[in-house]
């Protein structure tokens, strides 16, 4: 780059990006004041050399000092522009070679870091499930995942539309609820639920509740039977009655919950039998199921029903994943500690889930590493010409400065040299 263009922030945008430019600008004042340096001290001894032969040296080492220093800021230059604005061949060689640099580094990337016996080796030589488990268990990581998942399903529920979300929730209920014929399905459940006597348990338990309650209300009959029977009949009469329906009742109960063979288990068992039964294989009946069935979810007030529950369940969800403190917050913050202690302990379980990432990351990059390749050039190519050229210059212009200091060096020491052999060898052969 010319000692006296502007200087330019190369798109410096971050503080890191600034500190970069920072250390490229030091190190092209200290290149230009040693190229100052060099000529400084070629004026003083080009002077003096009829003075002293010494200075014969000097000249000659900051002569090639400056030629050293003005061939490699050229070289240096050449690379990111036209050297001093003149459009000289094969300068400005970044810009015009941009697309050619993304091909190859995107050829690079590909061959070399995407390779398959590459990403293996990586992969074999780590064990991502010990690392996270370590991680989970250590005193932030837990929290830090559930923080990461609240915030994630908030935005999840921030970004879903609630009619769309209760369009495709009514979908999924319509596909896989309604829209099936109810029939079949339920007398093959109640067929399975007959064959292991479950309605045994269902019956004893129901007998039991119901003689209890007959216990515990034993007016439960008053006026049931009694009020039937004529005016004439005494009171007395009235009372034994509904007081003897009480009895018999209870009785009733306890002989069912007791008594595995009563009438009433069995007609209730052929009962469900013959229901079981006739929901497939009778239309009339499935036709009534599906109507009452259409009838329920087709019913406004069960539609107003659900979108009141989601309403209710949406604002009750945000309220905890909202509140770090909260019940969900805290059992997703013990779950994550749990597992992450899982993976600690079990390395059979380490093994398998290393054993995953790395068959799901080899597939990836054999199927998609030419695509991660050409996503690196398709991003080169894009770039402007000129940005190109700054971004790789503010990358890596700091040490090519070294190129201009060393050049500085190496070319007042070969200056010297060439003057040296010059003076002791040549020069008494010309004089001979």
């Amino acid at each position: 780059m010319s000692p006296t263009r502007p200087r330019r922030t190369l798109g410096a945008r971050t503080p890191e990006d600034f500190e970069r430019l920072g250390g490229l600008r030091r190190m092209q004042i200290i290149a230009l004041a040693l190229l100052g340096f060099m000529a400084v001290l070629f004026v003083i001894s080009f002077l003096l050399q009829g003075v002293h032969p010494a200075w014969g040296y000097v000249r000659a080492a900051s002569e090639g000092g400056m030629v050293g220093a003005l061939a490699d800021w050229f070289a240096v230059t050449a690379l990111f522009r036209h050297p001093m604005g003149i459009k000289i061949p094969h300068t400005n060689l970044i810009s015009r070679k941009k697309d050619e640099i993304g091909e190859g580094l995107g050829s690079f990337i590909e061959d070399n870091f995407l390779a398959e016996d590459v990403v293996h080796d990586k992969l074999a030589n780590i064990s991502g499930a010990r690392a996270a488990g370590a991680w989970l268990t250590g005193p932030a990581g837990a929290r830090r995942t559930s923080d990461l998942a609240a915030a994630a399903a908030l935005g999840a529920l921030d970004v879903l539309d609630d009619d769309d979300v209760r369009a495709f929730v009514e979908s999924l209920v319509r596909r896989h609820i309604v829209d099936p014929e109810w029939g079949p399905l339920a007398g093959r459940a109640i067929e399975s639920f007959i064959s292991g006597e479950h309605e045994e348990a269902l019956i004893d338990i129901a007998a039991d509740r119901f003689g209890d309650w007959l216990d515990a209300h034993p007016g439960a009959f008053d006026q049931v039977a009694s009020s039937q029977l004529p005016a004439w009949m005494p009171s007395v009469l009235d009372r034994f009655i509904d007081q003897r329906l009480h009895t018999e009742a209870v009785r009733f109960a306890r002989r069912v919950s007791e008594d595995r063979s009563h009438p009433f288990r069995v007609a209730l068992r052929k009962f469900l039998q013959d229901l079981a039964r006739d929901l497939q294989q009778q239309e009339h009946l499935r036709a009534q199921l599906e109507t009452f069935k259409h009838e329920v979810f087709d019913s406004p007030r069960i539609r107003a029903l659900a979108e009141s529950t989601w309403e209710a369940t949406r604002a009750a969800v945000v309220d905890m994943l909202g509140d770090p403190e909260s019940e969900l917050r805290s059992r997703m913050t013990a779950a994550a500690e749990d597992f992450g202690r899982k993976l600690l302990a079990d390395a059979t379980l380490q093994y398998k889930i290393d054993v995953w990432v790395m068959g799901v990351v080899e597939h990836l990059v054999r199927e998609y590493r030419h695509d991660l390749g050409h996503i690196v050039t398709e991003t080169v190519q894009r770039w402007d010409a000129q940005e190109a050229a700054e971004k790789i210059e503010l990358q890596v212009g700091r040490d090519l400065q070294f190129i201009r200091i060393n050049g500085t060096v190496v070319g007042a020491l070969a200056g010297l040299a060439i003057f040296t052999v010059a003076t002791l060898v040549l020069a008494p052969l010309a004089i001979g």
